[in-house]
């Protein structure tokens, strides 16, 4: 389970199949229709749907489903404060790079399930295959600063470091920008659950 915490509250759900867990990181597989979780709002909308401000006024609900996007490898570099996810096209070839920062994952293990709780800190970078990149959903990171009380990022400076450190990596073509996995074909063997499993929202460690 790839979970985002949001002030000690489950925001989404993801679930995953592992596909490596060495000292470079977790590597994780989100497969088209996997069944996923989000946070909404007691009406139903999620946090996009509405200014911030209102969104902290309400109450909230987890609603499950399945993931609709593209099918994906998510990469969660060892004690690093960002993910890095390759995101697939329609015909399932490598379509970029997204760089989605957060604070870094902490495990946990129940024995039937277990994951990783991160902090999403919404501000994020897309990388095309050419390596050139834009900031991305800084609007919304902007935005939320302005409501110290109930975000969940208390360090500006800190997200913008760790962003500058990768945008780095990514004009030196480092690893996982160097074409690592770019090529990646999931096992066709492989089965996708119906459902998230029980304790899936088990309450979160970070």
């Amino acid at each position: 389970m790839h979970r985002n915490v949001r002030r000690g509250r489950i925001g989404w759900v993801r679930s995953a199949r592992v596909v490596s867990d060495d000292e470079r990181g977790l590597l994780v597989w989100i497969a088209r229709g996997a069944p996923v979780a989000h946070e909404v709002a007691d009406d139903g909308r999620g946090m996009r749907a509405m200014p911030f401000a209102e969104w902290l006024s309400r109450s909230y609900r987890l609603a499950t489903g399945v993931w609709a996007g593209p099918p994906l490898l998510k990469f969660l570099p060892t004690g690093a404060d960002h993910s890095v996810w390759l995101f697939r096209d329609a015909e399932d070839r490598f379509a970029h790079w997204y760089v989605n920062l957060e604070e870094h994952g902490v495990r946990w293990d129940d024995g039937e399930v277990a994951g990783v709780d991160v902090v999403d800190q919404d501000l994020d970078i897309v990388v095309d295959p050419d390596l050139t990149w834009r900031w991305k959903d800084e609007e919304e990171f902007v935005e939320r600063l302005a409501f110290p009380d109930g975000y969940w990022v208390p360090d500006e400076a800190a997200v913008r470091a760790e962003g500058q450190r990768v945008v780095r990596m990514i004009e030196a073509g480092e690893f996982p920008f160097d074409g690592t996995w770019r090529d990646f074909v999931p096992d066709p063997g492989w089965t996708v659950p119906a459902s998230l499993p029980p304790g899936w929202d088990r309450p979160p460690v970070r």
